[in-house]
């Protein structure tokens, strides 16, 4: 079993950056595949980013890919999604998901574990 924290949401301005922490607790954290999901309101949770692993490939949204970009440190539990030129349209919950077996899955059903999401808000 293991527990998802994120962090490092805000309000940021259009065209700055944050970068989001997942902490995770629990066993065998090296194991899990890792993605970042996020909500708008009135929208359905979408995929952002994943990374398996082993950490060697990185899987991106279409409409993030150029400006996010996902890591770990399995040492230190966690991974990260730093976001880069943000546009008001990235406005969402951003929620940290884990499995066993999602091998970079676009899919929110292949994630077992979730954290409760950190907030972001794009605007001026």
């Amino acid at each position: 079993q293991v527990q998802l924290v994120e962090s490092g949401g805000g309000l940021v301005q259009p065209g700055g950056s944050l970068r989001l922490s997942c902490a995770a607790s629990g066993r065998s954290f090296s194991a899990y595949d890792m993605g970042w999901f996020r909500q708008a309101p009135g929208k359905e949770r979408e995929f952002v980013a994943a990374i398996p692993s082993s950490g060697g490939s990185t899987y991106y949204a279409d409409s993030v890919k150029g400006r996010f970009i996902i890591s770990r440190d399995n040492a230190k539990y966690t991974v990260y999604l730093q976001m880069n030129s943000l546009k008001p349209e990235d406005t969402a919950a951003y929620y940290c998901a884990a499995d066993f077996w999602a091998r970079g899955s676009r899919s929110e059903n292949q994630y077992e574990h979730w954290g409760q999401g950190t907030q972001v808000t794009v605007s001026s």
